[in-house]
């Protein structure tokens, strides 16, 4: 018995291989990517411009064009512990995240158009207040 071995098959073969390889290692790669930007701000529109640190945890204040965003985060997640945030923008209404949560309250949002906010934080017993900030 002869085999035939046709001209470029196994070139074919190696690039189909190839093509394969490569858009598999990118579906892979997919799973393990960063996570999206907004996940890692917490939700909040916005870059980060303060940190109100605090013994059980911190208050992240965010900042966009029109609107200023908190999130308290607990220094040691896992445990269910009262968590809050408040931000209150000047002249408005304060508008709260509250509740029993394992890691972060908020994003509490508010819009902030040339005007100062202030922002409230608290994890279990401690708590962290700003002032008048973002003016």
């Amino acid at each position: 018995m002869v085999l035939k071995r046709w001209k470029g098959s196994g070139r074919r073969r190696a690039v189909s291989a190839g093509v394969f390889g490569a858009a598999l290692w990118l579906g892979v790669g997919g799973l393990f990517a960063a996570p999206p930007a907004q996940a890692a701000t917490g939700g909040c529109p916005g870059r980060l411009v303060r940190t109100l640190p605090f013994p059980t945890g911190e208050v992240r204040v965010y900042k966009s064009r029109t609107q200023a965003c908190a999130v308290t985060v607990a220094a040691r997640p896992g445990e269910r512990r009262r968590i809050t945030v408040v931000v209150q923008p000047r002249g408005g209404v304060p508008v709260r995240d509250a509740g029993e949560f394992t890691r972060f309250a908020g994003p509490v949002v508010v819009g902030a158009v040339n005007r100062c906010v202030h922002v409230t934080g608290s994890v279990a017993a401690e708590s962290v207040a700003s002032g008048w900030i973002l003016c």
